[in-house]
């Protein structure tokens, strides 16, 4: 396979030929087990996560109510894709007071922004992890470095999308964002937010593409649930905050003025199983299906 791209935990190739595949029109994505905070590749990997990632891909694929690029599994971390002209936008619905929302609410001179205060509801005063009246949309720029928020003004005057699609992508996204809340409210989770990206097919139409699972979503359990406190994640957020907790967040943020990552930290191996047994975890729970490995999994 010929690699086209080396993302920061998904590794994308040119399609296979044969009588029913134009390597021209399809992609290869494979799921590795890498994981990255702050736009920070860890050394370490995460068993069986690329294995979890393609199969939650492939679970959501089949039960939003969404034309995706998905044309089928083929292998266990595999998954065989049409390809798209990809919109440089990360569509992020947010259902509750939380992650990097509240730092650019709480803290809008350091993004010289107003953003996220301008799309929240006028004289909201928000609690840590409470939910908001409605889901929000709440896009980003896409970059292997950094994404930082755009408004809708910025999207379309830089000839992103046009107003129209614009609509369409926030209307898309919200609407899947409700559609995901149904189906997981009787697993015993939350799911606080999501990322979807968009893209144009050979046709033109705008169609869900990229992937969807624990690395573009936040879920909590119901039963542990509380606003106002940091929630018990299952997800990467888990890494997160262990990240901010030994003060590498901090880091990371004094090497941006310079344009640079620091090195990455050596994670412990009780967090990196952790981490691991919780998408795997989730994963049944959500889809309930049993997931077949070598690790236990646990009622954490």
């Amino acid at each position: 396979m010929k690699l086209i791209h080396k993302g920061k935990v998904k590794d994308v190739y040119e399609g296979p030929d044969s009588e029913d595949i134009n390597s021209k029109d399809k992609l290869i994505f494979v799921f590795s087990d890498r994981i990255s905070a702050f736009d920070v590749i860890m050394n370490q990997e995460i068993p069986e996560k690329g294995n979890i990632l393609c199969k939650f891909t492939d679970f959501w694929f089949k039960h939003l109510d969404a034309s995706n690029h998905m044309i089928r599994v083929i292998d266990k971390n595999k998954l065989l894709v049409e390809k798209l002209t990809m919109i440089p936008i990360e569509c992020i619905v947010r259902g509750y007071f939380y992650g990097s929302l509240v730092e650019r609410f709480n803290n809008p001179n350091k993004t010289k922004s107003n953003h996220a205060r301008s799309i929240l509801p006028p004289n909201f005063n928000p609690v840590l992890a409470s939910k908001l009246p409605y889901p929000i949309f709440d896009p980003s720029t896409k970059s292997q470095d950094h994404d930082v928020e755009i408004s809708k003004k910025q999207i379309i005057s830089s000839n992103i999308l046009s107003e129209k699609d614009f609509e369409y992508v926030k209307d898309k996204s919200i609407s899947l964002y409700n559609q995901m809340n149904k189906i997981i409210e009787n697993s015993g989770f939350i799911i606080s937010d999501v990322k979807f990206e968009f893209g144009f097919n050979k046709r033109g139409d705008i169609i869900l593409g990229d992937s969807v699972g624990p690395d573009e979503f936040r879920l909590w359990k119901k039963d542990l649930y509380q606003e106002g406190r940091i929630q018990d994640s299952y997800d990467k957020q888990l890494l997160r905050d262990w990240l901010i907790q030994m003060g590498y967040k901090k880091k990371v943020d004094e090497f941006a003025i310079k344009g640079k990552k620091p090195e990455p930290p050596v994670l412990p191996l009780d967090l990196i199983n952790k981490i691991s047994q919780r998408y795997i975890f989730a994963y049944e729970k959500l889809t309930g299906q049993k997931y077949n490995n070598h690790f236990p999994t646990f009622d954490y």
